[in-house]
């Protein structure tokens, strides 16, 4: 687990400044501090920061081929490498190094661009190739390990390529501009987070999950390399089904355990992070360490639970309580994150990693059984809605128009707001209304929230944000609704809200975290096994539990869910109320131009008041100026975390 950053002239003798990579590199140290390198020729300049996991004497990177001539810098794990190690042997590779960077390197050389499909694990790489001054750039299936690209023009043909494992790596280099893409921050205050391939910069860009890149001569060509299929579905009984997905879990946990440094697991005591507690335990008779996180709040704590499961696989647990003053940490999350990023389990997250971080260095997860295995209460639908729906459609419509007048003459009225979506929603197709469980921000809120001067910018195509996935719900071979849904989750949430939520709070306090769940074997398994069984009347996890349950009983497999979350709702109505206020009402705030904020008063007190919970949107908001405090006002990216005093 690494980071890597370069740089790529497009003009060939053009020689890359050695002291920008530095300052790349210094931008990342944190997801790397054990050891680092560089490659300088030109056209390109690689930097690489490692955290060291395997190969721990000879696996300094960069890593090159027999002649010298292709070059590589890589970030991740591999853990088919020992297999494909000795597919290339025999094929006349000769390696240097015992480590996975260097298969994939001689890979390429072998397979070119379809060594991306032959690896099993988590990647972002870039090589160079001297011989023809290609460079060559992929990513992991399912976007685990992020990859940041732009391009230098300066108004002209393109000079150059820089890629980095985090953004603010790139604005190390003073070539490239700071201007808000407001079409990305439009789809943040929809879901919380930037999707890719967006950034929330204009001109820089997150290389999608599952793609590569070839960039030569100036050009850039972007191809998917991986997709789930969902059909033709698979003919086989639930006890076959059972069988499967237990060897496939256990196996991909087992794959997972490799390591030359202390590993553990995190343990919410959820049915996903228990169920991998259980496949380690199958592998390790030894000292096994797990880890959790809490709250004083009653509702949103699960320790009791993850203690059952450390004291039933005798694990070495440690946990941590998270109290409302864990909001001194809004600026180390603001820093680390790169863009606005506003799922605020992400605190729980960031102090889980730094505890965890003190006894061991690698630490598995649970993160993805909910998108393979159908894990969210929205797959199962919107039960009120569904009532709401049994009015005759032609009344609904013709109701629209009223409520909407009602909606703007009672514009203070949340009431008189929700009443009016929910009869515009009604009218949407299936998709649209799975959205509407996804998004935050929703569409009249942000025809509010956004000032006069970004009016207009709405009533463009490229403020849809509903339509991002609406349209992933439609790609692809998935039929049955419940596929849709977990596919849109796959290709869209997962990159854009879990994954760089647990790989930058890891990251930050250089610990790498590994995921049985999305190993794509197990992955592209679940995809192709009928809805009736993995989602058998609509009960959550239905499939996963009943391969558990010989292990945890159906009682405890059977409580209701409860998630990851954060009292945050709380605490704005007391310990973080001050610093709310001051973030967002501050003249700085105002003079940036984007939001009206008498609206973004209206909901503030609104909440405050408990007239309406509106936790989610002013967190965004919050999250939002302190990003804009950490890069947008400050040039040096290595400034570090702003202060909150």
């Amino acid at each position: 687990m690494c980071g890597i950053v370069g740089k790529v002239y497009v003009e060939p003798g053009r020689p890359v400044d050695g002291d920008l990579i530095a300052r790349m590199k210094h931008c990342i140290r944190h997801r790397g501090p054990d050891d680092d390198g560089t490659h300088l020729r030109a056209p390109a300049g690689f930097g690489f920061q490692r955290l060291s996991i395997i190969d721990l004497k000879t696996g300094h990177q960069p890593i090159y081929n027999e002649d010298d001539s292709v070059v590589i810098v890589f970030n991740g794990e591999i853990y088919n490498f020992q297999e494909l190690r000795e597919r290339l042997i025999k094929l006349g590779h000769v390696f240097k190094t015992r480590a996975d960077t260097e298969t994939i390197l001689h890979g390429y050389e072998e397979w070119g661009t379809n060594i991306a499909s032959e690896l099993r694990g988590m990647f972002a790489f870039a090589i160079f190739d001297h011989k023809n001054n290609s460079l060559f750039l992929a990513r992991d299936r399912t976007g685990k390990k992020p990859l940041y690209y732009t391009h230098i023009r300066r108004g002209g043909p393109d000079e150059a390529l820089l890629f980095a494992s985090e953004m603010k790596a790139l604005l190390a280099d003073p070539d490239v501009p700071r201007n808000v893409d407001i079409s990305a921050l439009n789809h943040y205050l929809s879901y919380q987070y930037v999707p890719h391939p967006l950034s929330i910069f204009e001109g820089i860009k997150k290389l999608p999950p599952g793609s590569w890149m070839h960039f030569q001569n100036g050009v850039e060509k972007v191809e998917r390399y991986w997709r789930l299929q969902y059909e033709p579905k698979y003919e086989v009984s639930e006890e076959r089904a059972i069988e499967e997905l237990t060897a496939r879990l256990d196996e991909a946990v087992k794959v997972r355990l490799l390591s030359e440094v202390p590993l553990g697991c995190f343990l919410s005591g959820g049915i996903d992070s228990s169920a991998v507690v259980a496949m380690m335990r199958r592998h390790i008779a030894g000292d096994l360490k797990t880890f959790s996180i809490g709250f004083r709040e009653e509702a949103f704590n699960e320790l009791p639970y993850a203690r059952q499961v450390a004291e039933k696989f005798e694990t070495h647990h440690e946990e941590f309580i998270v109290e409302p003053n864990a909001i001194e940490c809004i600026g180390a999350l603001a820093w680390h994150f790169d863009e606005p990023f506003a799922d605020s389990s992400a605190i729980p997250t960031y102090y889980l990693s730094k505890m965890t971080r003190q006894f061991v260095t690698v630490a598995l997860n649970g993160d993805g059984g909910d998108e393979s295995f159908a894990g969210y209460a929205r797959y199962r639908g919107m039960p009120v809605l569904h009532k709401y729906r049994r009015i005759p459609k032609l009344l609904r419509a013709a109701a629209a128009g009223p409520f909407d007048i009602a909606a703007e003459a009672f514009s203070r009225n949340a009431k008189a707001e929700l009443l009016s979506y929910v009869n515009r929603m009604s009218l949407m197709s299936e998709e649209r209304q799975y959205i509407q469980c996804m998004v935050f921000f929703r569409e009249y809120q942000k025809s509010r929230l956004f000032s006069e001067k970004y009016q207009n910018f709405l009533n463009e195509s490229d403020a849809d944000s509903e339509g991002l996935t609406e349209s992933l719900m439609r790609d692809g071979t998935a039929r049955e609704m419940v596929d849709k849904m977990m596919y849109s989750d796959i290709m869209m949430y997962l990159p854009g809200a879990l994954l760089p939520k647990v790989d930058r709070t890891t990251m930050a306090n250089s610990l790498e975290g590994r995921s049985p769940f999305l190993d794509h074997h197990l992955m592209e398994f679940a995809a192709k096994l009928p809805g009736e069984l993995k989602f058998p009347n609509r009960e959550l996890k239905g499939l996963l539990k009943k391969a558990l349950a010989p292990i945890f009983g159906m009682e405890f497999l059977n409580r209701p869910k409860q998630g990851f979350g954060v009292p945050i709702g709380e605490w704005f109505r007391g310990d973080l109320r001050k610093l709310t206020e001051d973030f967002l009402f501050s003249e700085k705030a105002r003079q940036r131009g984007f939001f009206d904020h008498k609206y973004i008063r209206r909901i503030f007190d609104q909440h405050v008041t408990h007239q309406q919970n509106h936790t989610h949107r002013i967190w965004a908001l919050l999250m939002f100026e302190a990003w804009c405090r950490t890069l947008l006002d400050r040039s040096d990216p290595l400034a570090g975390p702003i202060s909150l005093g």
